[in-house]
């Protein structure tokens, strides 16, 4: 079974790898910097007794998810397991060069994309990162970059894992019928490099029991991508690899529609696509 994994490089993404490999499953690697990545697909190599591929992506470049998706489309004929894990935090604002605020492209925008180019390929199950931060989600489809609202580099996060689980959502409901699932999940509080720069993550990595190990916050992932629970409940929100309520936000079926509405627009995506 081919599982490709976005954000592979390091953190949840890097152990998810390593544990799927180690469970006999042929693992797909994609992360921003080469030798990370290299570094990642040894340590898969090691349990596993195989080099996996790996391709790189900049998921602040819009023509970047294009090209890796007609990469993965050029390579294989079926995708059992997508797992959307890349993702970013900043206290900043910025923009990519597509003109989308940072970290709505690359949490969200940039894996509906790919996910979109790869709909054909796909056999089993779409998995994405989101996270409890999406509780906090405000998402309004008609401000993704939140231009005309207050700017809060946690609350623009909390939009974005927000529009994680609403994707789930719409995407389920696209794929009824076809055999294949999308489930999101919590991974919990990871002590990686993620969101290095503010104090929350800080605190999580210098007191200690506030924080968990990458293989603690990759075991949901896996169990998503390997029980019958991934398959089983379409359009869920999981948290320590069981369902977990979510609130409205996080559900709503029209707003999820109308979000995919302006996702497509917003990466020049046919809307029925």
């Amino acid at each position: 079974m081919i599982s490709v994994i976005t954000g592979a490089s390091a953190g949840i993404g890097e152990a998810a790898a390593v544990g799927l490999a180690g469970r006999g499953r042929q693992v797909v690697l994609v992360g921003r910097d080469p030798a990370r990545t290299a570094r990642a697909a040894d340590r898969v190599k090691a349990v596993s007794g195989m080099a996996p591929e790996t391709f790189t992506c900049d998921y602040t470049s819009l023509d970047d998810v294009r090209r890796l998706g007609a990469q993965l489309l050029s390579r294989y004929p079926r995708i059992d397991v997508l797992i959307n894990n890349a993702g970013v935090m900043t206290t900043e604002r910025t923009l990519t060069r597509d003109g989308h605020e940072t970290m709505i492209q690359v949490n969200h925008l940039a894996p509906f994309l790919l996910t979109n180019m790869l709909l054909e390929r796909l056999t089993g199950r779409v998995i994405t990162t989101s996270s409890r931060a999406g509780k906090t989600g405000r998402l309004d489809p008609a401000d993704l970059n939140r231009e005309r609202r207050r700017w809060s580099g946690w609350l623009q996060y909390g939009d974005s894992k927000q529009a994680n689980a609403l994707f789930t959502v719409e995407l389920a409901r696209r794929l009824e019928g076809t055999g294949v699932s999308a489930t999101c999940f919590h991974p919990g509080v990871i002590k990686t490099e993620f969101a290095p720069r503010t104090f929350m993550m800080w605190m999580v990595k210098n007191i200690p029991g506030m924080g968990q190990t990458a293989e603690q916050g990759a075991s949901t992932m896996i169990h998503l991508a390997t029980h019958p629970d991934g398959a089983a409940h379409p359009g869920r929100y999981f948290a320590k690899s069981a369902l977990a309520d979510a609130p409205r936000g996080m559900t709503d079926p029209r707003l999820a529609r109308v979000l995919w509405e302006a996702s497509a627009a917003a990466v020049a995506l046919r809307a029925d696509a």
